[in-house]
């Protein structure tokens, strides 16, 4: 009889399990809110790998530097690939390092470079997960962001491949068109970023509150705080706890799981391609 009985509990339990409708999460991204926008970190978040790193092989390839400097950009990507985090000593020697290989050069011709390096090196290596998240904001309506401490040069060639609106990205000094070897400003990394973006905000009358921001580090913190749609991407160990404590979304297509479905009613309007060097003019005014 207790048997019997257990089953018979068993099989009301599930009937109202049933039975009862599943609760809906609150359409994301919300379309039509153009108070709204998303911010996308690039290196292992949007791309794997680092950009910087990419792009120095792309260099090479046209003789750019020696097979010494190959080497040490070599291991500095192995470095980010095998870790899955930024590390600020090697971030700083590949800027560095960066810097010193486009001094003298102009940057028109540095563009034009960006543009063959980012097929050659970069096209294969976007993960189809983020730029589906990417993507579900753009047909939202709403206008989509990165933001890199990579060159903005080259953070603009990716965004306007992946139909983007527009990069905030590390500023190499140029004076008549031609790379000086210094930087303007600091590089954009870490509370930088959330710098830019608030700036960014102010200038295009958004409410972060109603903005996402993608990220797989825990340098990036500050950027995801921000925003009332924090996501950790591919997140390194530091940024993991820290986005399970404050149960914000995670994403990891590092592992081959299904990446969440984001339903939203196709948008007819795809954000408008606009220059890094757009926003970093904006951001140079918002701090006057």
């Amino acid at each position: 009889m207790a048997g019997e009985a257990s089953a018979e509990a068993a099989r009301k339990t599930s009937q109202e399990v049933v039975a009862a409708p599943a609760a809906e999460e609150p359409e994301f991204p919300v379309l039509g809110d153009d108070r709204a926008a998303a911010f996308f970190d690039l290196d292992n978040t949007v791309m794997q790998g680092a950009a910087l790193f990419h792009f120095g092989r792309g260099l090479y390839k046209r003789k750019f530097f020696e097979t010494r400097d190959l080497a040490r950009f070599a291991w500095q990507q192995a470095w980010f690939r095998l870790a899955g985090v930024e590390d600020p000593e090697h971030m700083q020697e590949a800027r560095d390092s960066a810097l010193s290989i486009v001094k003298g050069h102009r940057v028109a011709e540095l563009q034009t470079i960006g543009e063959e390096i980012y097929d050659e090196y970069m096209a294969d290596r976007i993960w189809p997960g983020t730029r589906a998240l990417a993507q579900a904001h753009l047909d939202a309506g709403q206008k989509v962001w990165l933001v890199t401490a990579a060159p903005v040069e080259i953070a603009t060639v990716i965004a306007r491949r992946l139909g983007l609106t527009g990069a905030l990205g590390t500023v190499a000094e140029s004076v008549n068109g031609i790379y000086t070897g210094k930087l303007v400003g600091e590089p954009l990394h870490g509370p930088a970023k959330a710098e830019a973006v608030r700036a960014l905000a102010a200038a295009e009358g958004l409410d972060l509150s109603r903005c996402a921001a993608y990220s797989d580090s825990h340098n990036d913190i500050p950027m995801l705080s921000l925003v009332g749609h924090p996501y950790a991407i591919n997140p390194d160990a530091k940024l993991r706890r820290h986005a399970r404590e404050k149960d914000w979304r995670l994403r990891d297509y590092r592992t081959g799981r299904k990446a969440a479905k984001v339903g939203i009613p196709a948008a007819a309007g795809v954000g408008a391609v606009a220059g890094g060097t757009a926003a970093a003019i904006a951001l140079s005014r918002r701090r006057r």
